[in-house]
């Protein structure tokens, strides 16, 4: 199962590869998830969402790069033309990129009312979504470094979550999500994000360059991963130190997935990411971010 698992370029050892645990969604076992959440700084719920509403949203995405020359016929199935026109077609990125972000069946998935109960339960108190959604459509080759998010979002609230939703079947060759066991217990890694000044609109640096195997050996720790399917989804913390795996399909297929903050309803709401033209981290609001660059040109790493 672990064999040919890269990040980076790199090869993944396989003794240090291991799978996330899994849960099922109930709510009457809102005290053991809650508890699961804490203890892991992750949970990772199979099968929750609906997958008629997951695929509907693959298809409204991929239908809008098709239009754009980057995903080829039929758009479900994800394939990179390996072009792109959406500079010559929608010159506007950032305009273009949170039409896409905003598609009515991406956000029935991410912000309906299913998924607010489901995260209310998780959370043990009302929750909400940050408008500002990452939409991540990652083509082969694509892989994302080990970071932690805080202090990204930490501005409203210290008790943000991070909900990553793929979009779609997403197995291991195609550079599913990957997190460092009991990272969210690193405490010297932690105090380096933690001492990053994030009243500032620069971009706060808080990526990690570092081998992952070579952390995971240092730490007596695992690099978590699985095989996703389209429904499932996991919640983390933002002091999960996460990245994903290199998209190695063999198919040409593109990798799609989103992550969108929920907090607590009584916490005040950082004004970057919410309303109808959010800011984002450095004031550029959704052509800040990597999905907004055509799919030929490489990304940003951040």
């Amino acid at each position: 199962m672990w064999q040919d698992c890269q990040m980076q370029g790199r090869p993944l050892a396989p003794e240090l590869l291991a799978p996330f645990h899994e849960m099922t969604f109930s709510t009457d076992v809102a005290a053991i998830m809650q508890a699961r959440l804490a203890a892991d700084g992750y949970l990772f719920l199979r099968g929750v969402l609906d997958r008629n509403e997951v695929a509907a949203a693959r298809q409204e995405v991929f239908q809008r790069l098709s239009e754009v020359g980057e995903i080829g016929q039929p758009p479900t199935e994800g394939i990179y033309t390996g072009t792109s026109q959406r500079r010559q077609r929608r010159p506007d990125l950032g305009h273009f990129w949170q039409s896409v972000s905003e598609g009515a069946a991406l956000r029935q998935v991410t912000h309906g009312e299913h998924i607010r109960n489901v995260l209310s339960t998780v959370l043990g108190e009302p929750a909400h979504p940050h408008d500002y959604l990452f939409l991540r459509p990652a083509v082969p080759g694509r892989s994302t470094h080990l970071h932690y998010d805080y202090p990204f979002f930490a501005r409203g609230s210290d008790t943000i979550h991070t909900v990553w939703t793929p979009l779609g079947d997403i197995p291991l060759s195609d550079g599913p999500l990957l997190a460092v066991e009991n990272s969210h217990q690193f405490s010297d890694l932690l105090s380096q994000a933690q001492a990053v000044d994030y009243q500032s609109n620069d971009t706060p640096l808080v990526q990690l360059m570092a081998d992952p195997c070579e952390l995971a050996r240092s730490r007596n720790s695992r690099l978590l991963t699985a095989d996703f399917h389209a429904g499932d989804l996991i919640v983390f913390s933002m002091s999960l130190l996460h990245g994903s795996l290199d998209n190695r399909s063999a198919f040409g297929r593109t990798r799609l997935s989103c992550d969108v903050r929920w907090q607590p309803v009584i916490d005040p709401i950082d004004p970057r990411y919410c309303g109808p033209h959010p800011s984002g981290t450095t004031g550029a609001g959704y052509g800040e971010l990597n999905g907004a660059k055509p799919l030929d040109e490489p990304w940003h790493q951040r």
